[in-house]
């Protein structure tokens, strides 16, 4: 009888002991415990508190971003019944797991013996805690999420792109962001050593300068004017700029700005150390493409609304200052001009040792010669053919004399066609590559072999305004001046007044006929 009683007692033990830890690992076992939690917790009265995504101005709220870092680093957030898994930004094979916000989950934190919940809602985040232990807890541990979140970021911290490219801002605020994994540094630039050291000096004295700039009431902010014809680099060297300062950058298509006060909710949208960019500014400006005036643009670069944030860098790139109006590019508005010219023969010397890796040759020689001579092209332009002749720095030398002898050649024949009585049409040239802007008549030239292959074919990867600005022009339809010239004399040789006025017949049907392709 008593082994049979210590028996039944064993089993008994053993069975209160094993059959919680079996139903916890089982969904029944979740589904107690929660309903446990839930009633236990009924007995307490609960203060909540709720966190927003985004303000009255549809400014992101840095404390929602904090708590949802904090959040995804939570035992309880890998449990969750919804969890999403993204692939890692700076390592291809890793996986990240993400709490999805668009379900109504709960999550549970311990912090100095409380227990906390967080909830989605909506947009929002709900913190519960119970009312008799706020007093205690709330201050430090808002305090935790801040330091713990601060951590994860200084360890994942990626810089983020973001245009103002929103089909709904009323619900997402007016910025899309992807990450930005741009390789330039300032140093990559083709622009003169000293004047890249001179930059990185002035970036890193305006990092320190938070005290000097309030000590003189004006807002920590510096503005740079990038200008130069297509294809010099401003782009890359925005790109440099952000990775030196590891600033995010905003990106301010104005074509997609409604009006001036759309213009300024953009900015207000805008967080602290950032880049805030506007390329392309003189297109804007002198033809007017924007519903945003001179007016919205100049209180955008230094009005009170620019205030709103601090620790910024603004950047604006031009292709020339000749056209810009004398307000924008006062000092207060424009701290530091930046000039990105064509390429010279130092700079031609510093891409040859960058992109093939030579630093002397026996043909540099003929192509400081051919610099000196007036012919130019852009760096874009130049790199182009050493990355598509790559494996053969010779041949890459010749094609680039043979594109800046064409480019050099076009430009006479522009010049001496502008000239004449009845001046031709010249049309931008749809031969020369967008990226790479070698100019048709290579193909005269005998380099043909050395062009990457989209320059063997018409159409350019470049607008109109572009082409334009590199200087290339082409013909269609047209005879040559050299013809004209030589036809011009035959007929004034046989001194025949019919004859001539033939001939500036035919010149006007030529002209007629080229106008109508």
């Amino acid at each position: 009888m008593f082994l049979a009683t210590l028996v039944v007692f064993l089993v008994g033990v053993i069975g209160f002991w094993l059959v919680p830890r079996v139903l916890s690992r089982t969904s029944v076992g979740h589904f107690l415990q929660n309903k446990w939690r839930f009633l236990e917790e009924g007995f307490h009265g609960h203060q909540l508190y709720k966190i927003p995504r985004f303000n009255q101005h549809m400014q992101e709220n840095q404390v929602y971003r904090k708590v949802f870092v904090y959040l995804n680093s939570l035992p309880s957030a890998e449990d969750s019944d919804f969890v999403n898994l993204f692939s890692g930004n700076s390592k291809p094979n890793e996986i990240n797991l993400v709490i999805d916000a668009a379900h109504d989950q709960i999550f549970s934190d311990t912090y100095l013996g409380s227990r906390i919940f967080w909830k989605f809602d909506k947009d929002c985040l709900v913190l519960k805690m119970r009312k008799k232990e706020k007093r205690r807890i709330l201050s430090s541990y808002l305090q935790h999420i801040h330091n713990v979140a601060d951590e994860i970021e200084k360890k994942t911290k990626q810089t983020r792109l973001y245009i103002n490219a929103e089909n709904q801002p009323e619900k997402n605020g007016r910025w899309i962001s992807v990450p930005f994994t741009h390789p330039a540094t300032i140093d990559t630039a083709v622009l003169d050593s000293d004047l890249k050291n001179k930059i990185k000096s002035d970036l890193e004295s305006f990092l320190k300068s938070e005290q000097y700039y309030h000590r003189l009431g004006r807002v920590w902010k510096r503005s740079y004017l990038l200008y130069g014809p297509s294809g010099t680099g401003k782009s890359s060297f925005i790109a440099g700029m952000a990775n030196f300062l590891h600033y995010d950058i905003y990106d301010v298509d104005l074509s997609k700005v409604a009006n001036d006060s759309d213009l300024k909710l953009l900015l207000l949208q805008t967080t602290s150390k950032s880049m805030i960019v506007v390329e392309d500014l003189d297109r804007y400006l002198v033809e007017k493409s924007t519903a945003v005036n001179l007016s919205g643009i100049l209180n955008f670069m230094d009005g009170i609304i620019s205030s709103c944030g601090e620790e910024r860098v603004m950047i604006f790139t031009v292709s020339s200052k000749d056209q810009i109006d004398p307000t924008v590019l006062r000092p207060g508005r424009i701290d530091v001009h930046v000039q990105f010219p064509l390429c010279d023969f130092p700079a031609f010397k510093t891409l040859a040792n960058s992109h093939l890796g030579i630093k002397e040759h026996k043909l540099f020689p003929q192509v400081e010669e051919i610099f000196q001579s007036g012919a130019s092209l852009s760096p874009a332009e130049i790199g182009e053919i050493m990355i598509f002749n790559r494996g053969s720095p010779t041949r890459a030398l010749k094609t680039v004399m043979n594109a800046l002898k064409s480019n050099s050649d076009t430009k006479v024949t522009s010049v001496a066609s502008s000239k004449m009585e009845e001046p031709m049409r010249l049309t931008h040239s749809v031969s020369v590559g967008g990226a790479l802007g070698v100019p048709s008549g290579l193909m005269g030239h005998g380099g043909s072999s050395g062009l990457p292959p989209r320059l063997m074919h018409s159409g350019s990867a470049r607008t109109v305004e572009e082409s334009g600005d590199s200087g290339f022009f082409r013909r269609d339809s047209v005879p040559s001046v050299k013809e004209f010239r030589k036809l011009y004399g035959l007929l004034k040789t046989k001194n025949s007044k019919k004859e001539f006025l033939d001939f500036d017949r035919s010149e006007k049907q030529n002209s007629r006929h080229e106008i109508g392709l």
